[in-house]
């Protein structure tokens, strides 16, 4: 007898090739467990036999690690990131360290009041408690940091066990960063007879002209783009950046007028602006960032030629750059490029639709080309295809100047307020409470993705219980809602797909109120002169239609730039892989001497330093392309 097909929730789709995140299961922790604990003996403990392990193959792994724990490793067992899930994979992990980048011991962080190791939280509502310790790291090449979550056996309360252990690699062993003791100094002393200023020296540097030859080119000047340049340039990797627009930030300035950021300024870090930064204010602040670290960046400037030389381990790479009324035309051979041109790839508009060239109205446009509406509109009719943060944005915009809007919702969407997902998903970790941002980075990327998707099915629900209000009322409008896959949450949503949310500054209630309406649940069958006609026959009248469709994967933005060859070879971006951890983002493409580097601010803050020592330990011989 043939079986039938089981539906998958959309909320559950994500990109093709992407693995689904099986949620961990939280230990079970014994009555009042943490009470009248010595966190500190419990964690030093727990440190001093983990070290003992690493020389010790007959020390048992089970002395260490409950049965369903995990390991989240970024470099510093191996070249690469991994979650290792159960006792089984964390003691082969342990076993097979690759010799050029293995563990050697783990010390507990005591330089701050809040990394001392303290009775802490295992599950989102509290009920589960165990103890957590700040971490320092030291491996073959470098040292960096991590953190460990204990808790009691259920069989023997006075043994405490890993849940989870993550460490991450933050600088190589004679190649750190210039900061601190080593902050350059700016000057050389004494006489040196024709020497250049400092003037002279950056205006050569930002040129290319010789001495300094880029070893690394990044396209694209958006946050990816910058922040792995500047970590790059403390490493001594000299680094080039180009991007096609005229100037630094353009890529937020010139999209649609009223967006801002909808994640909080303690989460993407930028100290002293709003707490929600507007489009152009971030971009002049990604200006005033590339000049003041002495970023090199060409702007109006394209890639026009491609080669990679598998011999030689270099790229020949021919730009265009305009410089005033000039054009000139280069020849560079870095033996690395980064793709930064934002992780969705190009825009991605609906071509097959039917009568898309016999529209007649004012304007039909993706949303990556929507710059805001008319004036004076009052009474024209807007049509927007799509239901995500974009899509929100626009419509209220279009509302705000008049027009008569129609949201078209094809599934479901994911929706948070603000203040929900600012006092719920962030408090404590990124507020204005919370500890240092380094510290909150230790904090966020500790758990691994299996038990972080499982820790915000907890918060989503008390989310959409702060929110319930409103959503019932979004409902009542006919708008379809989702909680993310398996009802974990934006976050895990957004890694998960990369959209199908919105994070509400407005829209939402005007379409709670009837303000904007929603066209639900049906796909376009054609684009006429002044209408859009669905697939159930129904019609609905458009002056002006936004495609807030998405974006492609960044393969085919890579495809477009340099080519099937590589395109082909490179995996596909973004989605999970089989242990949880981000597919090809950040890490090993599949092509040698490419990266792929994007994601919001947050992210590009955190693994922009572990990109740039992945490419340092290649210059420095510490690492090849094919070392696990």
């Amino acid at each position: 007898m043939a079986t039938a097909a089981v539906k998958i929730p959309r909320s559950n789709h994500g990109i093709p090739g992407s693995h689904m995140i099986v949620q961990a299961n939280l230990p079970v922790a014994p009555p009042k467990a943490t009470e009248s604990v010595d966190p500190q003996s419990i964690a030093t403990g727990w440190v001093d036999t983990f070290n003992a392990l690493l020389n010790d193959d007959s020390i048992a792994i089970e002395k260490l690690f409950i049965k369903d724990s995990y390991w989240r490793d970024l470099l510093c067992s191996s070249w690469d990131y991994h979650t290792h899930h159960g006792l089984l994979k964390i003691s082969s992990a342990l076993k097979s360290q690759n010799k050029q980048c293995r563990l050697r011991s783990l010390e507990i962080d005591e330089s701050s009041e809040i990394k001392k190791p303290s009775v802490c939280d295992i599950d989102f509502n509290g009920e589960i408690k165990g103890v957590q310790a700040f971490l320092t790291v030291k491996t073959d090449v470098g040292s960096g940091r991590g953190l460990v979550k204990l808790v009691p056996d259920t069989t023997d309360a006075a043994s405490w066990k890993a849940f989870t252990l993550f460490t991450t690699l933050e600088e190589l062993k004679g190649h750190e960063e210039s900061i601190c003791a080593r902050r350059p100094t700016g000057v050389d002393h004494g006489a040196h007879p024709g020497r250049l200023n400092w003037q002279q020296r950056r205006d050569r540097e930002a040129n290319c002209e010789a001495p300094f030859d880029p070893a690394v080119l990044i396209i694209g000047a958006g946050q990816g783009g910058l922040t792995v340049a500047a970590r790059l340039k403390q490493l001594g990797v000299p680094t080039l950046i180009i991007d096609r627009n005229a100037r630094i930030g353009d890529n937020w300035r010139n999209r649609y007028h009223q967006l801002v950021l909808h994640d909080s300024v303690w989460y993407d870090h930028l100290p002293y602006l709003n707490v929600f930064t507007p489009k152009d204010k971030l971009a002049e602040w990604f200006e005033i960032y590339a000049k003041a670290l002495e970023l090199n960046v060409w702007t109006k400037t394209n890639l026009t030629d491609s080669s990679w030389d598998a011999s030689k381990r270099q790229w020949t790479l021919t730009l265009e750059r305009e410089i005033g009324e000039k054009k000139e035309t280069r020849t560079l051979h870095p033996r690395h490029v980064i793709q930064a041109t934002g992780h969705s790839g190009e825009p991605y508009f609906p071509s097959h639709i039917k009568g898309l060239d016999n529209f007649k109205g004012d304007r039909l446009v993706h949303s990556a080309q929507f710059t805001g509406p008319e004036t004076n509109a009052k009474g024209k009719r807007a049509v927007i295809v799509g239901c995500c943060n974009s899509a929100h944005d626009i419509a209220q915009d279009y509302y705000e100047h008049g027009y008569d809007v129609t949201m078209v919702q094809r599934s479901s969407t994911l929706v948070v307020t603000c203040d929900s997902l600012i006092d719920v998903d962030m408090k404590g970790t990124y507020s204005e409470d919370g500890p240092p941002v380094e510290d909150a980075d230790i904090l966020n990327m500790s758990d691994p993705n299996p038990v972080a998707a499982r820790l915000k099915v907890d918060a989503n629900r008390e989310i959409n219980r702060r929110d319930a209000t409103l959503l019932r009322a979004l409902m009542a409008a006919g708008f379809a809602l989702d909680s993310g896959p398996d009802c974990s949450g934006i976050f895990m949503k957004y890694l998960h797909r990369g959209g199908g949310y919105y994070i509400d500054v407005g829209a939402s209630q005007l379409i709670a109120d009837g303000k904007i309406k929603i066209k639900q649940g049906q796909e376009i069958e054609r684009v006429n002169g002044h209408s859009l006609t669905f697939k159930d026959g129904s019609e609905l009248e458009a002056d002006e239609i936004v495609f807030a469709t998405g974006y492609q994967n960044m393969r085919e933005t890579a495809r477009k730039i340099f080519g099937n060859e590589l395109a082909d070879k490179v995996k596909d971006v973004w989605g999970f892989d089989e242990e949880g951890e981000t597919r090809t983002m950040w890490r090993r493409t599949g092509h040698p001497g490419f990266w792929f580097f994007g994601g919001n601010l947050a992210l590009c803050r955190f693994f922009s330093r572990l990109l740039a020592l992945q490419i340092k330990g290649m210059e420095v011989g510490l690492m090849k392309y094919e070392d696990d």
